[in-house]
C-alpha cells in the first residue's frame, strides 16, 4: 500500500512588490485527525484573486481580513470533497466550498462551509461565478452603479472574473459597455464572447484619456474600476454629470510599497456631482443568497458566459497566483487540484 502524501503551501516571507516563487514554500505534512464535529476533506478546485496581495504584507489584521503569517498555510476560496465525517452536516462523497488553506488534504469544522449546488456545472462556478468575485461584480455595478438602460459603462480589469461578469451584467441591463484590458486576445474575447460594444487594449494606447472620449462621445456614467492608477485618471477625466465610480479593486498599486497619489478626484466630484464609493463584497453578506439565485438564473439561461484559465496541480498554485499581476487570465484563475470521486 503506498504511504500516505500530504501537501501544503505557506507564506515563507512577505513579498516586496509582485510576489515570487520565494513568497511560498511547499511542505510535506501529515495526514490530519478528524476530531468530532469535523470533515476531512480534499482540494478539488483552488481560487485565486488579486486581493489576496494585501494579507501577504506586515501588519495587524484590518477590516479586510486577517493577515497570512509566515510559515502558515495561505488560504483562498476552495471547492472540496468530504472524505471523511464526523458530523451529521455533510456526508461522505459531499461537494463543499469555503474559506480553506492550500492543502491537499485538510480537516474543518462544519460551520466553515457550504454545500456546492453540484447542479451548476463547472461546479467550480461556487467559489467564481456564485462566490466573491461574481457576487463582487453584482453588487458593485447593482448596489452602487445603479445602471440604467442606455448608459455608458466603462470597466477596468474588464477579461478578468470580476470584470467579465460586469461586461455582461452591464449588457444584460441594457448599457453601452467599454471593457480596458492589456492583449488584442482579451480585446476580442470582451467584444466577441461577451458583447461589448467597444475594447481598448492600455498597452498598446498612447494616450488613453483620449481613447477614452473617442469610446465614449457622450461620456461615461458608470466606472466600474478594478485596476486603479493611470487607468482610473484616464477614465474619470472623462465622466459626466451624476456619474457613478465604483472602487472595486486597484490591482495597479497592489505590489506598490509607496503608491503613487496621482490627480486628487475631489474638485471635479462636486463639479460633475458625481459619486465615488469603495467596498467589499461582504458589505452586503444578508444579500448574498438573493444574488446567486439571480446569478444563477442568468446562467443557466445563457446570459452569462463563464471562463476559466484552468491550471492543473496543486504545485501550481503560486505560480498560478503570481500569474495574476502578469495579465496571464482570461476570465478566473483556478487550479484544479483533485478530481471529485
Amino acid at each position: 500500500m503506498a504511504a500516505y502524501k500530504n501537501k501544503e503551501i505557506v507564506l515563507a516571507q512577505h513579498p516586496e512588490g509582485i510576489p515570487t516563487s520565494d513568497t511560498f514554500q511547499i511542505n510535506d505534512i501529515e495526514k490530519p485527525d478528524l476530531l468530532d464535529g469535523q470533515v476531512l476533506l480534499k482540494s478539488l478546485y483552488v481560487s485565486v484573486d488579486p486581493g489576496m496581495r494585501g494579507f501577504m504584507d506586515k501588519g495587524t489584521d484590518d477590516a479586510k481580513g486577517k493577515k497570512f503569517e509566515i510559515g502558515q498555510p495561505v488560504t483562498s476560496r476552495t471547492v472540496a470533497q468530504v472524505l471523511e465525517t464526523k458530523s451529521k452536516k455533510f456526508k461522505k462523497g459531499a461537494i463543499v466550498h469555503g474559506r480553506l488553506p492550500w492543502k491537499i488534504e485538510m480537516t474543518s469544522d462544519v460551520d466553515d462551509l457550504e454545500i456546492v449546488d453540484e447542479s451548476l456545472d463547472p461546479i467550480s462556478t461556487a467559489v467564481s461565478l456564485l462566490g466573491v468575485t461574481g457576487l463582487a461584480a453584482y453588487f458593485g455595478l447593482v448596489k452602487i452603479g445603479l445602471p440604467k438602460k442606455g448608459e455608458t459603462i466603462v470597466v477596468s480589469g474588464a477579461a478578468g472574473s470580476v470584470g467579465s461578469t460586469v461586461v455582461q451584467i452591464a449588457k444584460i441591463m441594457g448599457c453601452k459597455v467599454v471593457g480596458i484590458a492589456g492583449s488584442q486576445a482579451k480585446i476580442s474575447y470582451l467584444k466577441d464572447d461577451l458583447g461589448a460594444d467597444a475594447g481598448i487594449n492600455y498597452k498598446e494606447t498612447a494616450d488613453m484619456e483620449a481613447a477614452i472620449n473617442k469610446a465614449c462621445p457622450e461620456g461615461v456614467d458608470v466606472f466600474f474600476d478594478n485596476v486603479g492608477g493611470n487607468l482610473f485618471d484616464a477614465i474619470f477625466a472623462n465622466i459626466n454629470q451624476k456619474a457613478r465610480i465604483i472602487i472595486c479593486g486597484q490591482i495597479a498599486d497592489y505590489n506598490s510599497g509607496n503608491p503613487p497619489s496621482g490627480p486628487r478626484p475631489q474638485h471635479d466630484l462636486i463639479k460633475y456631482s458625481a459619486r465615488m464609493e469603495g467596498f467589499v463584497v461582504f458589505d452586503y453578506k444578508d444579500e448574498f443568497d438573493e444574488a446567486k439565485k439571480q446569478l444563477a438564473q442568468w446562467y443557466q439561461n445563457d446570459q452569462l458566459k463563464y471562463k476559466e484559465n484552468l491550471i492543473h496541480g496543486f504545485e501550481n498554485i503560486p505560480d498560478a497566483f503570481i500569474g495574476l499581476f502578469k495579465g496571464e487570465n482570461i476570465g478566473k484563475q483556478m487550479i484544479q487540484v483533485s478530481e471529485p470521486e
